[in-house]
C-alpha cells in the first residue's frame, strides 16, 4: 500500500502540486508544554495564543506576535524600525551576536514600538522581544522606548508596554545601564503630562528593566506565572546559598507583596487593556467589558439592613454600635457591586504588600469614572479572617494613598467607604509605620485636587477611620457610628470598667444624628428598611450629586474650601 501511495505521488509531480498535498495531508507538529510536560498540537497552541490548553502555562510570544495579538487589526504604525545597535565598545563577539540575532529573529533589535488602537482606543505601544538577545536592554532598546514616550507626550497618547528581558546588555557596558535612567526620565515627563502608562510584565522581566520602566506604570499587570525580579533566581540562590521556595518572584508573589495591580490571563488581556484605556479617556467601558456588573443583584444582597424606622428612634447609642458590627450589615464590596456599573480592582502599595482589608480601584457609574477606596470587613467568617475583620495594616492605607494620587493625576473624583473598628494594632503594623501611614493620608487628603466623598457605612473607629475620612463631604448611614475610641475602650480607660460601655457610648456623641448636629458630618443617609441593593444605589447617588455640585470648582477653590471646613471644627466652641 505504501508503494502504491508513493507511486501515485510521483505521478502527481507532473500535475498540479496541490494534488501532492491532497495525497499527503499536512503533518501535525507536537510541542511539549514546559508546564505539564504533555504534548500539544502546535496549531492548537497557536490558536490559544501560546497558552497550554491543559495546564494554562503561558509560553513566550515574540514581540511581533504579541503586537498582532494585542492591537486592532491594521491599526499598528511602527516607529523607528530602522534603528540598529553598533559594537561601539568593540566587545569580543558582540558584532557576530548582533548579526545572528537579526537573522534568527528578523528584527533589528529587542523592542518594537509604535502606535495603534486597542478596542478602538488609541495608544502608543512597545513590545519587548525575547527572541533578540533575550530582550536585553541596550542603547537601541532604551532609545526606542524613550522616543515612544516622547511621541506619546506630543500626541497626548497613553502608553501600553509589554516587558520581557534578561536585563541590561553587558556588551554595551555602562551605556546600557544608563538607559534605565534615560527611560525613567521619559516616563516621568509623560506622567507629569497627566497621561496613562500601563505596563504588562511577561516572562521573564528581570534586571535593569525591572528596576526601571517595568515598575513605573500607573497600572501594572502581569501574566500568570511570569518571572519578574531584579536579581534572577540563580543569582539569589548563589548569594543566599539555599534553594528558593516555589513561586518566588513569580506574578503571584508580586501580587501578594504589593507590586502589581492584577494578574491577567492572555486571553483576557486585550479586553482588560481596552477597559483601562476607556476609563482613562473618561468613558464608561462597554457593557460586556470584563469588570462590568450584571444588572441583576446577587440574592445575598436581598437581605434587609437595620430595622423599621419606628424602631430606629428607640435605639440607644450602644445599640447602634452593636448594629454596626452585625454580620448581616452591608459590606463595601456589596455596595460596589450593586451601586456601580462596573469596577476594576487594583492591588498593592508598591512597598510591602496588598492589604485585603482595603479594596481599591476604578469604578464607573453613568459614564463617570470614580476612584473607589473601601474598607472591607467581609461577609463570612472565612472572609472576615482573610480581611483581618476590616482592620487595615499600613500597606492598606498606603494602597489607598497610591490610588488617591492616581485619581488626582487623572482628574477622577474619589469615593471612600469606611467601616472599621480601627487600624490594626500589632507588632508588624508598628514596625512598618502604622502611625506614619495614617498621618500621611490625612495630609494628602486635605490637599487632594479632586472632589472627595467619604461615607461611614458601619463602624467608624478612631484614626483608622479618619485616615479615609478627610473629605469635601463626610456622610454617615443613619445606623452607623463614628467615635474617637470604642465605647469598651473608653469605659476601660476612664472608668476602669469595660462593662460600662453602654454609658460611654451615650456620652461619646457617636451616632449620625448627634454628629450632624455638632456639624462634624455633612449629611445622614437614611437606611432603615432598605435592602442592601437599594442602600448601595442611594450611597452612590449621594456621592454623584456631590461630585456634580463640586465639578464647577477649580482645584485651588476645592482645596481651600476643604481646609476652611476642617479649620472651623471646634474653633467656634472656644471661649
Amino acid at each position: 500500500m505504501l508503494r502504491n501511495r508513493i507511486g501515485h505521488a510521483l505521478n502527481a509531480l507532473e500535475g498540479p502540486m496541490t494534488e501532492v498535498f491532497a495525497e499527503f495531508p499536512a503533518r501535525h507538529v507536537l510541542v511539549k508544554c514546559p508546564g505539564c510536560r504533555r504534548a500539544i498540537d502546535e496549531g492548537t497552541l497557536r490558536e490559544n495564543l501560546e497558552v497550554c490548553p491543559r495546564c494554562g502555562k503561558h509560553l513566550r510570544l515574540s514581540g511581533r506576535a504579541r503586537m498582532r495579538a494585542t492591537v486592532d487589526a491594521g491599526s499598528f504604525e511602527e516607529w523607528d524600525a530602522g534603528l540598529r545597535a553598533t559594537d561601539f565598545l568593540e566587545f569580543p563577539g558582540y558584532a557576530e551576536k548582533l548579526e545572528a540575532s537579526r537573522a534568527s529573529s528578523h528584527e533589528n533589535d529587542a523592542v518594537i514600538c509604535g502606535r495603534g488602537t486597542i478596542g478602538g482606543h488609541a495608544c502608543a505601544l512597545f513590545f519587548m522581544n525575547a527572541d533578540f538577545m533575550m530582550g536585553s536592554m541596550g542603547s537601541v532598546v532604551g532609545e526606542k522606548i524613550c522616543r515612544a514616550f516622547e511621541k506619546a507626550c506630543e500626541l497626548r497618547l497613553p502608553v501600553v508596554g509589554f516587558t520581557v528581558s534578561g536585563g541590561a546588555r553587558m556588551q554595551e557596558g555602562v551605556t546600557s545601564l544608563m538607559q534605565m535612567a534615560k527611560v525613567s526620565a521619559a516616563v516621568r515627563r509623560h506622567s507629569e503630562a497627566g497621561l496613562l502608562y500601563v505596563c504588562v510584565l511577561t516572562d521573564p522581566t528581570t534586571g535593569g528593566v525591572t528596576a526601571s520602566f517595568a515598575m513605573e506604570g500607573d497600572v501594572t499587570l502581569a501574566e500568570p506565572g511570569a518571572l519578574a525580579a531584579f536579581a534572577g533566581p540563580r543569582v539569589i540562590e548563589q548569594t543566599a546559598r539555599k534553594k528558593l521556595p516555589a513561586g518566588f518572584q513569580r506574578s503571584e508573589f508580586l501580587l501578594e507583596h504589593g507590586f502589581c495591580d492584577a494578574i491577567v490571563e492572555r486571553g483576557n488581556m486585550v479586553a482588560t487593556l481596552a477597559e483601562l484605556l476607556a476609563l482613562h479617556e473618561g468613558e464608561a467601558p462597554a457593557g460586556d467589558s470584563p469588570h462590568s456588573h450584571a444588572g441583576g443583584v446577587p440574592s445575598r444582597l436581598a437581605k434587609r439592613v437595620g430595622k423599621a424606622k419606628r424602631g430606629a428612634a428607640a435605639r440607644s447609642a450602644y445599640d447602634v454600635v452593636k448594629l454596626t458590627r452585625s454580620a448581616d450589615r452591608v459590606t463595601a464590596t456589596e455596595i460596589i457591586e450593586s451601586g456601580l456599573d462596573g469596577f476594576v480592582e487594583l492591588h498593592g502599595d508598591r512597598l510591602f504588600g496588598d492589604d485585603a482589608a482595603v479594596v481599591a480601584g476604578i469604578g464607573w457609574k453613568d459614564s463617570r469614572a470614580i476612584t473607589v477606596i473601601a474598607i472591607e470587613r467581609g461577609a463570612t467568617t472565612k472572609e472576615r479572617v482573610r480581611r483581618n475583620f476590616g482592620m487595615p495594616h499600613p500597606e492598606g492605607y498606603r494602597k489607598a494613598l497610591r490610588l488617591m494620587r492616581q485619581a488626582q493625576k487623572f482628574g477622577r473624583p474619589v469615593l471612600c467607604l469606611v467601616d472599621t473598628s480601627g487600624a490594626y494594632c500589632g507588632i508588624g503594623a508598628e514596625e512598618r509605620g502604622q502611625g506614619e501611614a495614617i498621618a500621611r493620608n490625612l495630609v494628602e487628603m486635605s490637599g487632594l485636587k479632586v472632589p472627595v466623598v467619604s461615607v461611614i457605612t458601619g463602624e467608624g473607629g478612631s484614626g483608622g477611620a479618619l485616615a479615609l475620612g478627610v473629605a469635601d463631604k463626610l456622610l454617615m448611614l443613619e445606623s452607623s457610628a463614628f467615635s474617637v475610641v470604642s465605647p469598651e475602650a473608653c469605659a476601660s480607660i476612664l472608668w476602669k470598667d469595660p462593662k460600662r460601655a453602654e454609658d460611654a457610648a451615650a456620652v461619646l456623641c457617636l451616632t449620625a444624628p448627634e454628629l450632624r448636629e455638632l456639624g462634624l458630618v455633612d449629611g445622614v443617609i437614611a437606611d432603615a428598611g432598605l435592602t442592601k441593593a437599594e442602600l448601595a444605589r442611594d450611597i452612590v447617588r449621594e456621592a454623584q450629586a456631590t461630585f456634580d455640585e463640586l465639578a464647577g470648582l477649580d482645584a485651588e477653590e476645592l482645596v481651600e474650601r476643604r481646609y476652611a471646613k476642617y479649620r472651623a471644627i471646634g474653633a467656634n466652641r472656644l471661649d
